[in-house]
């Protein structure tokens, strides 16, 4: 028998406390983006599947829930991803000339979850700068990332930056750039040593040792010098180097990993995860996108980056309920009523208990008693 309660696996109510928290940690973030200077935009739920996985999306592919659309039978996705939908409205919708700066905030939904502990519908939320090629770009997205982070309350957080570019480089470099290079790609995110030998056997000795040495590349500043002694002196090795080097330098936290690849038909820069304590998946994700737009009739250097809330809320201790202050309505005394709409503006909940009908006490925490001078808030 088949309970009507039941929701899909890896589907899950919010319930409060938790969506309070949610609300609250949302309107806090979308309110630091605003300081930045990023307009909010809300994409539909569901668009035309050319649309969502055109391009560089087509990675999404599998992650896709597809329905066919009742009014033109047409094949439609409910999103994965809201990024390339941003992309779209930048390109083809807001069309702004110089720089662009976009934040948005919204669920999305796959049809498998990420991970064991993962839900198929992750609450997004992220900020995308688009028309800058430079690493001030960059810069400012990383600085934005961190502090999102910061205001989370969450602990023990470190980022960890890759290079696409210096991937994609050294590939071209070897032979093996386009298609041929996405399983190298990702033995080398995988860190699958063994395969990365076997898929490099056939190289040239420098790049086969520029391959196998990546994964080896990880940790502080130390690991650019590192990097420019043992990787093959080429511009786009380079320039990879000096971009994260000048990233290192914003703070404490941030470290490189160059095997920590994401989005290879994705990505053409910079790439970063952020990591909490002991957890093994990334709490948010981001880098650089160049080109994006193009297959909407605009190509946009562009990053950005975004957090699952859902995720962050797991990771957070239990949020406290918010108590409120009981108010019975045994009587109909104007100031009273005044008293109860002046602390519901000043943010308090009052509840007010209707006939024969007891608030529980573990609701609230005070009480609105009548004194001789009228009406004042005690402890309950």
């Amino acid at each position: 028998m088949t309970h009507p309660w039941l929701l899909p696996e890896y589907v899950e109510d919010i319930l409060p406390p938790y969506a309070w928290q949610a609300e609250a940690l949302r309107r806090q973030l979308l309110d630091m983006y605003d300081s930045y200077g990023y307009d909010l935009v809300s994409p539909p739920l569901i668009e035309y599947l050319e649309s969502l996985l055109t391009g560089a999306a087509g990675d999404l592919d599998l992650k896709t829930f597809k329905v066919v659309d009742g009014l033109s039978g047409r094949m439609m996705g409910v999103r994965a991803d809201m990024t390339p939908q941003v992309a779209r409205i930048d390109a083809h919708l807001l069309n702004k000339p110089g720089v662009a700066r976009i934040c948005y905030a919204g669920p999305v939904l796959h049809t498998k979850p990420g991970g064991l502990m993962s839900s198929r519908e992750p609450y997004q939320i992220g900020a995308e700068l688009f028309g800058h090629a430079g690493i001030e770009a960059d810069r400012e997205i990383l600085e934005l990332l961190l502090a999102s982070l910061a205001a989370t309350g969450l602990d023990q957080i470190r980022v960890s930056l890759g290079h696409v570019g210096l991937f994609r480089a050294l590939a071209e470099a070897a032979g093996v750039g386009g298609a041929d290079g996405h399983p190298i790609f990702r033995a080398l995110r995988a860190k699958d040593m063994p395969g990365l030998m076997a898929l490099t056997a056939n190289l040239d000795p420098t790049w086969r040792d520029a391959f196998m040495r990546l994964p080896e590349l990880y940790g502080g500043p130390k690991v650019v010098e590192t990097a420019r002694t043992v990787l093959p002196d080429l511009p786009g090795i380079t320039q990879a180097l000096d971009d994260l080097a000048g990233l290192l330098s914003m703070g404490q936290g941030l470290s490189i990993d160059l095997a920590d690849l994401r989005g290879y038909a994705y990505h053409t820069g910079v790439v970063f995860a952020a990591y909490v304590g002991g957890q093994a998946s990334a709490v948010a994700s981001g880098g650089r996108y160049d080109g994006a737009g193009a297959v909407f009739g605009r190509i946009r250097p562009a990053t950005g980056f975004s957090l699952d809330l859902r995720r962050i809320l797991n990771i957070l201790p239990e949020p406290a309920a918010r108590l409120a202050i009981l108010a019975s309505s045994d009587d109909d005394d104007s100031l009273k009523k005044t008293i109860i709409a002046d602390l519901r503006k000043a943010g308090e909940r009052v509840i007010v208990e209707f006939p024969d009908q007891r608030v529980s006490p573990a609701d609230c925490d005070r009480k609105l008693v009548r004194v001789t001078e009228g009406w004042q808030v005690v402890p309950l």
